[in-house]
C-alpha cells in the first residue's frame, strides 16, 4: 500500500491525502511508524526457548514477565511463530489392534447380549431396565425394573 501511494506521488504529483483517497486507506495508516522494535525480543525469546525447549510462548512470556520485561503476550506469540519457535506437538501413540470376525453363535446360552433402557412414568419418576437377550434365540433371559442399580447387588433384592 505505502509503495503504491509513494508511486501515485511521484508519478502524477498527487498530494498525499489525495494519493491515500484513491488507494484507499487512512493518512494515518500512511504515515504510522511503529514505536517499538522487536530487535531485543527476537534476541531474548529464542534463549530462553533453547534454555527450556518444551516451554511454549505463554511459559516463556511469564519467564520474560519474572525477568522484568514489559512485552505483551500478543506481541511474544508473533514473534514466536515468525522465529520458527513452536513446540512440536506430540502424536498419541494409538493401540493397533487386529480386528478378527466374529463367530456366529451355535446354540442357546452361548452368548449373552445386555442393555441398559430407561423411561419416565406420569408423575415424573424414572424406571430403569436392564435386558439380558440370548444372541442365539433372541429370547429375554432377564428383565430386572428399579429406579437405580447401585454396584453391588443381591441376586434376590430389587
Amino acid at each position: 500500500m505505502k509503495a503504491s501511494v509513494g508511486h501515485l506521488r511521484k508519478t502524477f504529483a498527487f498530494s498525499e491525502r489525495r494519493a491515500c483517497k484513491l488507494v484507499g486507506i487512512a493518512v494515518s495508516t500512511f504515515r504510522y511508524r511503529t514505536a517499538s522494535s522487536d530487535l531485543l525480543l527476537r534476541e531474548r525469546l529464542p534463549e530462553l526457548a533453547r534454555e527450556r525447549p518444551r516451554f511454549g510462548y505463554r511459559r516463556l512470556h511469564a519467564m520474560l514477565a519474572l525477568s522484568g520485561e514489559t512485552v505483551h503476550h500478543k506481541k511474544v506469540w508473533r514473534v514466536y511463530r515468525e522465529e520458527g519457535l513452536a513446540v512440536k506437538r506430540r502424536r498419541r501413540k494409538r493401540l493397533v489392534r487386529v480386528g478378527r470376525p466374529l463367530e456366529p453363535v451355535r446354540r442357546a446360552d452361548e452368548e449373552w447380549g445386555l442393555d441398559f433402557v430407561s423411561d419416565t412414568t406420569l408423575s415424573g419418576r424414572r424406571l430403569r431396565f436392564l435386558t439380558v437377550v440370548d444372541a442365539w434365540s433372541r429370547a429375554c433371559v432377564s428383565l430386572e425394573v428399579d429406579t437405580s442399580f447401585p454396584g453391588p447387588r443381591d441376586k434376590g433384592t430389587g
